[in-house]
């Protein structure tokens, strides 16, 4: 076991008490003990998910970090690895059932909003996985969000900004019922309408419904279901290293949206000793 912390939390990103302790027991158990064995982890793990939380919420680059972290390569190291464990979408899953088990709902939702954003990509990102929004006249790529009625996350893909909404939209669909057996409808704008609707409906067994905005609207209107997935993908804009993408690999990208909403959740749950209800929340049958 490495010794405890004694980095001073100095930054509006770092982990409280309260929230490391909801992330702790989330995260794998060291390999030095393990049956296998290992050896001891030199830096204290919340020192490095510290790390991680500065570099999403302030969007440095990773030899930026400043020097009270951890080594630069040790952080990576951990981020690259956990998110080829898929520790990151554990901890997501986790905290989100919390949330809405301490909000008296289901802790598997049975209904879900999607939708898609499309942002510019740093030269950093290859030719292979970025694209050209035609539509938003964005050269980057498109993050495709699933979320509950909550407006937690349940579910990111990353893809070229040039793939459509309904081509995505079958791959993350796909996902969806692999990992959420439990499913049975998904909220979406009329960018998935078409014969998605149908595919969604004969092969998934889940019932994919657009909703419109009214008709005569101009300009910003709350539109029902939408306003939530539309709120959670302004929470993933607070942080700086989502307003543009940066990252090679696309579940890198995935991971860094991810982390963001972690933070979100685990303030949450921090804040109030227990998750907080929308008063929409409140008037709605629980799903």
């Amino acid at each position: 076991m490495p010794a405890p912390s004694r980095r001073r939390r100095r930054y509006p990103s770092d982990t409280t008490v309260a929230e490391w302790a909801l992330i702790e027991p989330l995260l794998p158990v060291e390999a030095c003990r393990r049956k296998t064995g290992g050896r001891p982890e030199k830096w204290h793990r919340r020192d490095v998910v510290d790390a991680i939380r500065y570099l999403v919420d302030n969007g440095a680059k990773w030899r930026a970090l400043p020097s009270d972290f951890p080594p630069w390569s040790t952080v990576y190291y951990a981020f690259r690895r956990w998110v080829r464990a898929g520790v990151v979408g554990y901890i997501r899953d986790q905290l989100r059932r919390r949330l809405r088990a301490g909000g008296g709902r289901c802790p598997y939702p049975i209904t879900l909003i999607v939708d898609s954003q499309s942002v510019k990509a740093a030269e950093t990102v290859g030719k292979d996985s970025r694209g050209y929004d035609a539509g938003k006249k964005i050269n980057g790529r498109k993050r495709h969000l699933a979320v509950d009625t909550h407006g937690l996350p349940v579910m990111i893909l990353v893809t070229p900004a040039d793939m459509s909404d309904r081509d995505a939209a079958r791959e993350l669909l796909w996902r969806l019922r692999l990992a959420h057996p439990q499913l049975v409808q998904v909220f979406a704008d009329r960018a998935y309408a078409g014969q998605l609707v149908g595919w969604a409906d004969d092969f998934l067994d889940l019932h994919l419904r657009t909703v419109a905005r009214p008709k005569g609207a101009k300009g910003f209107v709350v539109v029902p279901r939408r306003w939530r997935v539309e709120r959670t993908l302004s929470w993933l804009m607070r942080a700086r290293r989502n307003v543009r993408d940066y990252e090679r690999l696309p579940e890198h990208a995935e991971a860094h949206l991810t982390w963001s909403l972690i933070t979100v959740m685990t303030r949450r749950l921090a804040r109030d000793g227990q998750p907080r209800t929308d008063t929409w929340d409140k008037k709605r049958p629980a799903r």
